[in-house]
């Protein structure tokens, strides 16, 4: 999933003040604060890792007491009040009392990290223990009625029929042009009605879009409805499920919910029971959940998981690096509307029966790219001397121009900087070396594969 360029763009400008000397990444460095992150389990108890973690905030961090929008200029403190040109997830008053440093994400203000503890501490938790990601900026949507099925596969490539009532997969909203408008989680909950999670820096677009769709619909009858107000956490890393297993009832199993699906579970909370959505999922590479939960319930649900010694609070950085790792892509950056899921990479979000029936919008230019190859494609990067951030040119031996960087940062697991990039079809083969332009001067990168670091979802 994803965010608007303009979101991350002003995390970037934010940013730019880290110092030249933390815009490498030593692989030795990483060892020192892995070895610190493992000290301790507990939020704020990392603040030795700090000067450490400067280098892998070159991208991120940011002063405490002051924001920045997309054009880097000052804004307001995280406690003072909102403008009108963005908003607030349920639990922003959490975040403030929890030290969360707030910059504006998505038309939202999100938590970039927490108090004294730095991006590459809580990544390494994240890979190590859990992380709660508050992910309520995203749109929650429910499609129903007899034509809902039809209609989402209308608009998408994805297989909605054959899959199991509870079950999700990654999907695209295709232009008539087959570029990918956004990427999306569909869940489907009976044959007339669907779950779907779209990306807060798309809303705007993506709500006129399924209007537009609509109006134009002579199909079965589609009722479309947005959960405002609904709270979205993502419990993500290996210990996530011990804590999540405190919440529920002895009599639900939580390893029948393997990777991609999901049940409505209720969760105690405050001496109550509360009906959630939980489905097996993330952003991160790790094992996790990602759970829907009634407006007057987000909160203590929060506080009742940041209580677990397991979990701690994790921010738009870590979140960052831990996608980037798994291979993930970041909407309007990695992905936009230019973009094909055959150059993005994702040809299996296209299904064997949607294929044959060419049924969906974009179709034509999404199975000519099928047959005859895309003119490029989205590929992982090592690279040595240096961090190559989005827009970075990319060239072989000779000269020649032949991509550009979508997404740089320095790899906290790995110990390398990595990215990801749109090359021309024909360099992207792993092992391929290339040539990226960071600050006037050539670099040497080679084509990885994806991920930088292995994905270890739940299956059973």
């Amino acid at each position: 999933m994803s965010v608007s360029r303009t979101g991350a763009s002003t995390i970037r400008a934010a940013l730019r003040t880290a110092s030249a000397s933390s815009r490498s990444l030593s692989t030795s460095a990483v060892a020192a604060r892995s070895s610190k992150a493992l000290l301790s389990s507990r939020l704020g108890s990392h603040n030795a890792d700090v000067p450490a973690c400067k280098v892998g905030l070159a991208r991120w961090m940011q002063s405490s007491a002051r924001c920045s929008d997309a054009k880097g200029e000052a804004m307001s403190s995280p406690s003072a009040p909102l403008t009108s040109d963005v908003s607030k997830t349920g639990l922003y008053d959490f975040h403030i009392q929890h030290g969360g440093k707030m910059v504006p994400f998505g038309g939202y203000l999100m938590p970039l990290t927490y108090g004294d503890v730095g991006q590459v501490a809580s990544h390494h938790h994240v890979r190590t223990h859990t992380g709660l990601f508050d992910v309520g900026h995203m749109v929650q949507h429910t499609f129903k009625g007899p034509g809902a099925l039809k209609f989402l596969q209308h608009l998408t490539p994805a297989s909605l029929g054959p899959m199991e009532n509870f079950s999700s997969t990654l999907s695209v909203l295709l232009s008539e042009q087959g570029g990918i408008l956004d990427d999306l989680i569909i869940t489907k909950h009976a044959e007339d009605s669907f779950y779907v999670v779209t990306n807060a820096g798309c809303r705007t677009e993506d709500l006129a879009w399924f209007k537009k769709q609509l109006d134009q619909w002579t199909g079965d009858k589609v009722e479309h409805n947005v959960m405002e107000g609904w709270g979205l956490l993502a419990l993500q890393g290996p210990t996530a499920a011990a804590v999540l297993t405190k919440l529920i009832p002895a009599s639900f199993d939580l390893n029948t919910l393997t990777f991609g699906k999901s049940a409505f579970v209720p969760l105690r909370v405050d001496g109550q029971d509360v009906e959630c959505h939980v489905a097996r999922a993330g952003y991160t590479g790790e094992d996790g959940f990602e759970i829907s939960i009634p407006p007057a319930s987000t909160v203590a649900l929060a506080e009742a998981l940041v209580a677990d010694s397991e979990v701690q609070l994790a921010g738009l950085a870590a979140r960052d690096s831990l996608r980037l790792e798994a291979g993930m892509c970041l909407y309007g950056h990695d992905l936009d509307a230019s973009v094909s899921p055959i150059e993005g990479a994702l040809a299996w979000v296209v299904g064997k029966d949607r294929r044959a029936a060419a049924d969906f919008l974009g179709a034509e230019r999404v199975l000519r790219e099928l047959k005859e190859g895309p003119p490029r494609r989205r590929v992982g990067l090592f690279v040595n001397g240096g961090i190559a951030r989005e827009g970075a040119p990319l060239y072989t031996d000779d000269g020649k121009l032949v991509g550009r960087v979508t997404s740089g940062i320095p790899s906290p697991t790995t110990g390398r900087n990595i990215a990801m990039a749109l090359v021309e079809n024909g360099q992207h083969k792993k092992g391929t070396k290339l040539k990226v332009e960071i600050r006037k001067k050539l670099r040497d990168a080679e084509v990885a594969k994806l991920p930088f670091v292995e994905n270890k979802f739940f299956r059973g």
